[in-house]
């Protein structure tokens, strides 16, 4: 059976793009709660790695801004100086994921040039590349929703986006622990604990998506109630700003209790990686009432987000020491 403990250096390496993804994940939720997202109405890949370097670009990139209904309905009279402010944090994201693609795609290649590549990890790795270009692909997707009739993106585009980037996360985060610790497999309560997780994060997309965060500004209660006067109904579910924000504040103690578990399950083999679980969980929770009792003030609700997506990668550390049991 191959060591592969001896690829300490692709594990450093898979670890370093895990912080990437996780610093990009933060500033997707800074350029979301600033609405910049649909501030830069093209897709350039290669030649869009410059934002506009004189008089004459910006007037031309702001003149794009200005043929989308967000401009026209919403920020009407916008100064040069505004648009250039929620410019800089699309560009920002979008240089992040440039920046995420080289960080995997020239390493791996190095790697594979060396032969440092683990034995049967090939097809993952070429996996997360795969993943990682079909990301951008799916933020494009994503910022189309919000260029001709809409005002902002569809909710269900963001949460594919933001979804996927926290599956990269999870799924780096892995592969680099099997190289640290040794080879782990999903077990089938690891499994129901993520697919909850899951649940969860989607309601958080929704609700961010649909401004649901706004729905009330009090805790536990919304607007004075325990449950809401709405029917359920799927629809409404997907939907409703008010039952998405209730959704996603009830199902996450049950997001909770199934954490704790997993917390519990990874004890004996990773203490630390349940005291990380119980830890970002905590302090989570926590996060989620500021941000409603704020009105979704930026750096509460920023924070609220990054806190996410390091519960996702303590809940892969944590399943993954289950794992080894």
């Amino acid at each position: 059976m191959t060591n592969l403990r001896r690829y300490p250096d692709v594990a450093s390496w898979l670890l370093v793009v895990a912080s990437l993804v996780f610093l990009m994940v933060v500033v997707g939720g800074i350029t979301r709660l600033t609405e910049s997202g649909l501030s830069i109405t093209e897709w350039r890949p290669i030649t869009g790695v410059l934002p506009p370097l004189n008089a004459a670009d910006w007037e031309r990139a702001f003149a794009l801004y200005k043929t989308i209904p967000e401009y026209a309905q919403i920020n009407r009279g916008m100064s040069l100086a505004e648009f250039k402010f929620i410019f800089f944090w699309e560009w920002v994201h979008r240089l992040l994921g440039r920046v995420v693609g080289l960080a995997f795609a020239l390493p791996l290649l190095l790697f594979a040039i060396r032969r440092r590549i683990p034995p049967g990890y090939g097809p993952r790795l070429l996996t997360l590349l795969g993943l990682g270009a079909l990301q951008g692909l799916v933020g494009w997707w994503m910022v189309t929703s919000g260029l001709s009739e809409r005002t902002d993106v569809s909710h269900f585009r963001l949460a594919t986006h933001l979804m996927l980037a926290l599956f990269i996360l999870g799924l780096l985060v892995w592969t680099a622990l099997d190289l640290l610790r040794g080879r782990a497999r999903l077990r089938p309560l690891a499994a129901a604990v993520l697919a909850v997780l899951a649940v969860q994060i989607l309601f958080g997309a929704w609700t961010a998506g649909l401004n649901a965060g706004l729905a009330a500004n009090d805790w536990p209660l919304m607007n004075g109630r325990l449950a809401p006067e709405t029917a359920f109904t799927l629809t409404g579910l997907a939907n409703d700003p008010f039952l998405i924000h209730w959704t996603h504040r009830w199902w996450a103690w049950i997001a909770v209790g199934a954490l704790i578990v997993l917390a519990r399950a990874a004890r004996p083999m990773d203490p630390r990686a349940s005291i990380a679980l119980h830890s970002a969980f905590g302090v989570q929770i926590a996060l989620g009432i500021v941000t409603v009792w704020t009105g979704v003030n930026i750096v509460a609700a920023v924070l609220h987000q990054a806190v996410g997506a390091l519960v996702v990668a303590s809940a892969a550390w944590s399943a993954h020491a289950a794992g080894r049991a």
